[in-house]
């Protein structure tokens, strides 16, 4: 059979039911592969191929799936690089396929740029943002490096791989029951990390009398929250999250919310009153733990759950300890403990909710209550996708959540314009309602990506902020540049066009609404098969609070609270 055929079934086997790319030259054979298959697998095209990668991104976000982009050699394959850091950073497997120049027109050991058009050495690029890149130089070894790549992308830090094919390897004829295996997914338990896990655990919370909980990513991408939830409820220990995890403990009582500098002032204040902080998953990045990390709950012991080797040897402590587990380690780490142990500690989840009362209220503002109002028609069940930008944060501190959400985001490359795609490739991991938040910036990376809605009929929902300014920094140039808006808004070069004239040319019906006629209680029909673009028109000094200004303790968020509320909280069960 024919390589490219190989790789089709290949994809098949392995559960993919779509993938998504843009055509070109060097990626035919491919391409008239899928056509082959088309009952089994459906081959999608965006019209750009970052909006392939990050679909790629979305499909397995949604789905315990890799997602699978491809792309033509040269402009094809470097346009996927930022979809390929996006996965690299937020640890989602995807296999990306990049056609190369024919061998013979490669320019090998010549000292030359570029031998074959298009030619382009995409391995080398993306070697240092992909857990695997390989360049198949022979049809042979299509196998190994099949079985090496979904391997790598979903083992240990799951993560992005590439492989990069020449045009006649692709059209090659193979036997298959000859071809050699290559290195197959490891899942190994190690019991000595169980038991090293289990006495930290246990000798730290023996000690502790204030401990919380921050659960992070990685708890999220592996399905881990029930246990995880069992272990907080079990003994009354706080959670907290990181943000792109809001979303994962969201309705239960112990949850105060998330960290940072934009996080919850309420979960904020837990950590810095904690005396034991145990993170499972979380990278602890500047964003979480503030400029001066060993401001982070500064009289607590730091204990780190982490797959990541590389992530643990980045201290927030010098004290810390760290325990280098995957999560099926760490499954067992947690069930040990409910089954053996007797923590109690109501004493302090009582100081924790009287916090979260006295802070109740604290930081009402228009668009947390625009973002409450419009959440409140996302369906059950629904996914909810974000872009980079206030929008991202407005939906993590103000949509409530209902029961089977999910929301994902561009959480460590932050990438602007992943919301469109990202929805295009959650709706056909899930076959969920799908609700795309994005703001006017955001849009615009990657507004072409409405035509593929309009192709498909999908019945995604388009929920576009537009400020017509790019708000976030804007208010970085207002506190740390005198209000010189240069590039952010209208007065200084940037402008956004009518969302809902848009929508109109592409042939997608559409709402606009200003803050000063929003309905009280907006109804919107989010649970039919059209799409639909809700456009709301907001002022362009919007802002978000709270905010951290930078080399502040992560609880002293902007605006600053009165301080005598600020040191009666602080001083709370002392």
């Amino acid at each position: 059979m024919k390589v490219s055929d190989y790789i089709v079934e290949y994809l098949i086997e392995k559960g993919i039911t779509d993938v998504f790319g843009y055509p070109g030259g060097m990626i035919t054979h491919l391409m008239e592969s899928f056509s082959k298959y088309h009952r089994k697998i459906s081959a999608h095209v965006t019209y750009h191929e970052q909006g392939a990668a990050f679909a790629a991104c979305g499909y397995a976000q949604a789905k315990d799936k890799p997602g699978v982009a491809y792309a033509t050699s040269g402009p094809g394959a470097t346009n996927l690089i930022t979809g390929v850091c996006d996965a690299f950073f937020d640890s989602i497997p995807v296999i990306f396929i990049t056609g190369q120049v024919n061998t013979f027109e490669s320019r090998g050991q010549y000292t030359i740029r570029q031998r074959g058009f298009q030619e382009t050495d995409i391995v080398s690029m993306v070697a240092p943002v992909t857990k695997y890149a390989q360049y198949v130089e022979t049809a042979d070894k299509i196998r190994y490096y099949l079985d090496s790549a979904f391997a790598a992308a979903t083992s240990g830090r799951m993560g992005p791989v590439l492989l990069d094919i020449p045009m006649n390897i692709f059209k090659m004829e193979i036997d298959p029951n000859i071809l050699q295996g290559g290195i197959l997914q490891n899942t190994y338990v190690s019991m000595q990390n169980v038991n090293v896990g289990v006495e930290v655990l246990e000798r730290t919370l023996a000690k502790a009398l204030r401990p919380c909980c921050l659960i992070g990513n990685g708890v999220k991408i592996t399905n881990a929250q029930n246990i995880v939830k069992s272990f907080c409820d079990r003994f009354n220990i706080p959670m907290v999250t990181s943000m792109i995890a809001f979303d994962v403990v969201n309705n239960d009582p112990h949850n105060y919310g998330f960290i940072g500098a934009y996080g919850d002032r309420a979960a904020n204040f837990v950590v810095a009153k904690s005396d034991l902080v145990i993170t499972i998953g979380s990278r602890m990045d500047v964003r979480q733990v503030g400029a001066k990390r060993e401001n982070f709950a500064p009289n607590s012991q730091i204990v780190r759950f982490d797959v990541d080797q590389g992530e643990l040897a980045y201290h927030v402590h010098d004290d810390e300890i760290t325990v280098h587990a995957n999560m099926q380690e760490v499954i067992l780490i947690l069930n040990c403990l409910v089954d053996k142990c007797k923590f109690d500690f109501d004493n302090w989840i009582l100081n924790c909710d009287e916090i979260k009362k006295e802070l109740a209220g604290v930081d009402k503002c228009t668009m947390g209550e625009v973002v409450r109002k419009i959440s409140n028609n996302f369906p059950e069940d629904a996914v909810i996708t974000t872009d980079v930008g206030q929008n991202q944060v407005w939906i993590a501190q103000s949509m409530e959540l209902k029961k089977g959400q999910k929301v994902l985001f561009s959480g460590g490359h932050g990438a602007m314009g992943y919301s469109l795609p990202a929805a295009i490739g959650a709706y056909y991991a899930s076959r969920k309602p799908v609700v795309c938040v994005t703001g006017d910036g955001g849009l615009q990376m990657n507004i072409q990506e409405l035509q593929f809605i309009v192709r498909e009929k999908l019945p995604i929902k388009i929920v576009v902020f537009n400020n017509n300014a790019l708000g976030m920094i804007r208010h970085f140039q207002e506190m740390y540049f005198n209000g010189n808006y240069y590039q952010t808004k209208p007065s200084g070069g940037y402008d956004a066009p009518n969302f809902s004239q848009i929508a109109a040319a592409y042939g997608i019906r559409s709402i606009c609404w200003n803050l000063d006629n929003l309905p009280l209680d907006p109804v919107l029909e989010f649970y039919d098969d059209l799409p639909l673009l809700v456009e709301i028109r907001i002022k362009e000094d919007t802002y978000i609070f709270p905010k951290l200004k930078f080399g502040k303790p992560n609880q002293d968020q902007e605006p600053l609270l009165d301080r005598e509320l600020y040191n009666r909280l602080m001083k709370l069960g002392s």
